[in-house]
């Protein structure tokens, strides 16, 4: 068995909701490894076949949905599966990168409540309206619509960090 076949045998890294950077960079290499690398890049795109095609376009287009579906069978195996029900209507790896989008909420949320909780402990006040108002005001511009339901539909002053965090992820 030559190295190629014994890699192509290892199960990707997997994608728990934790630490987006640290897979995302893990995955890249795995995928390039493969020779799926270019599959999920922005400029990856499969062009359709024109009425006469050639048997070299052909030939192309077919190796190209190929290596299309292969990347995005490693992505959805790579990823657990509370997060893959979040993504499996998911048509491409290009969007796939709303995962970054909401790891990086959940790690920026995680920083703003271990900031908060270490001004807790040196004795001053506060609240968690307050950590929500951050969020609110540094969220990314994909959040806006997530943002603007909150607004028409609840008090933000008493949106809770859980109710936030679930309506960015829907």
């Amino acid at each position: 068995m030559n190295g190629e076949a014994n890699f192509s045998s290892m199960a990707p890294p997997t994608f728990d909701g934790e630490s987006y950077q640290i897979w995302a960079v893990r995955m890249r290499i795995y995928l390039q490894a493969l020779g799926l690398g270019e599959a999920v890049e922005d400029e990856y795109e499969i062009v359709p076949l024109p009425k006469n095609a050639t048997l070299a376009q052909i030939k192309t287009h077919k190796e190209r949905n190929t290596r299309k579906s292969k990347a995005m069978v490693c992505l959805f195996t790579a990823v657990s599966s509370n997060i893959f029900t979040h993504i499996m209507s998911l048509e491409s790896a290009k969007e796939l990168k709303r995962m970054k989008e909401s790891e990086t909420i959940k790690e920026y949320y995680d920083r703003l409540l271990n900031l908060a909780n270490r001004i807790r402990l040196l004795g001053s006040t506060f609240n968690y309206s307050r950590i929500v108002e951050k969020i609110l005001v540094t969220a990314p511009e994909i959040f806006e619509a997530a943002i603007t339901t909150l607004e028409n539909t609840k008090d933000l002053s008493k949106v809770t960090l859980a109710e936030l965090l679930s309506a960015f992820h829907a």
